[in-house]
């Protein structure tokens, strides 16, 4: 047998280390054939750890943990004394009710406190049997606005799939930290997801369709952004339910480039997401290096002129869509929060 020494770095040597007592120096030609025949398939496979779609947006920030650990924690408490009243509720037929969630309440606690205020009430219109509370839509703890409960099994169905099929038209406000952007409105499109016990990232938009490691799939993702209000300057508008004629379109590809030395601005902008994926909003606005206010998940200021921040400034504005029922158009709109309201000199008509 000829025996010749190993002159390149194996990958797969620490496979092999059980079998020896002594480090590896020689091999035999048998193995080496072996081993380079290996290393060719991992290089052809598909599922290689180095053929999986690269994030463009970075980790979760180390000081992020802590933060929602204690907010998660404070979240907890709050909903728990959570208690539905008539100020919350924005719209409501014998099918559907729509609630007003505050920012630092979880959803389930919304969806518990209906039974009760359904229960009170004399204009529920009939009776509804509450095992079939059902929620149409979700916000993230911190997210305030519009959430829709139906009241039975077959309007849920019919208005979840809605929700899947991107029928329902929605807007979002938003109190954003970073360079002012130099376009009044811009839709982006990228792709969308994460890796098994992973964070939700932003992935270039041909990698939508491709497998990430643990066997999820990146999709798309496209949102467009508009401009209201740059420190204060600017004037509020009313949504559009078609949105604003786009005067860019970006296609990402590759990271983003943020230059960190710059001066900060507040921006607030409102978003109407094409898609309806994790995070999207909160993950576009960091890729655009205008994080929200806020969200320390992913980069958002905890600390803003001498204030401290207990969660992001997102806020659900608006939803529109076609009844489940009577097939009416149905459009609802949340007033807007305070800290929304604190960039324009006259308050927005519809405002807490």
């Amino acid at each position: 047998m000829t025996i010749m020494p190993l002159v390149r770095h194996l990958p797969s040597a620490n496979l092999l280390s059980a079998s020896f007592s002594k480090p590896l120096r020689f091999l035999s030609m048998a193995t080496k054939t072996h081993l380079d025949s290996i290393d060719s398939q991992v290089k052809n496979d598909p599922t290689s750890l180095q053929n999986y779609p690269v994030p463009l947006s970075p980790p979760l920030p180390s000081i992020s943990k802590n933060i929602e650990l204690n907010r998660a924690l404070t979240a907890s408490s709050r909903s728990s004394l959570f208690s539905l009243s008539r100020n919350h509720v924005l719209f409501e037929d014998q099918w559907l009710i729509a609630i007003n969630k505050p920012q630092g309440i979880y959803c389930e606690n919304v969806l518990s406190a209906v039974p009760s205020l359904l229960t009170d009430s004399t204009d529920s219109g009939t009776e509804v049997k509450l095992t079939e509370l059902h929620l149409a839509n979700r916000l993230d703890r911190d997210t305030s606005g519009i959430m829709i409960i139906t009241k039975s099994h077959k309007v849920a169905a019919k208005l979840v799939k809605a929700f899947t099929e991107h029928k329902v038209r929605k807007t979002y406000i938003a109190s954003c930290v970073g360079q002012a952007p130099k376009w009044v409105n811009i839709t982006m499109k990228s792709g969308h997801g994460r890796s098994r016990y992973g964070a939700w990232r932003v992935y270039a938009a041909s990698d939508v369709g491709k497998t990430l490691p643990g066997g999820s799939i990146v999709k798309d993702m496209e949102t467009l952004f508009e401009v209201l209000s740059v420190n204060g300057q600017g004037q509020f508008k009313e949504f559009s339910e078609s949105g604003r004629d786009i005067s860019e379109v970006m296609i990402i590809e590759q990271k983003s480039e943020i230059d960190c030395n710059l001066k900060k601005d507040e921006i607030l902008v409102r978003a109407y997401p094409k898609s309806g994926r994790t995070h999207q909003i909160r993950l576009h606005c960091q890729y655009l290096g205008m994080p929200i206010r806020g969200d320390v998940k992913y980069e958002g200021a905890y600390e803003w002129k001498e204030r401290t921040y207990d969660g992001h400034e997102l806020h659900a504005e608006s939803l529109s869509f076609e009844h489940p029922v009577t097939a009416e158009n149905v459009l609802i709109q949340a007033p807007l929060p305070s800290w929304a309201c604190q960039f324009f000199e006259s308050e927005p008509l519809w405002t807490n």
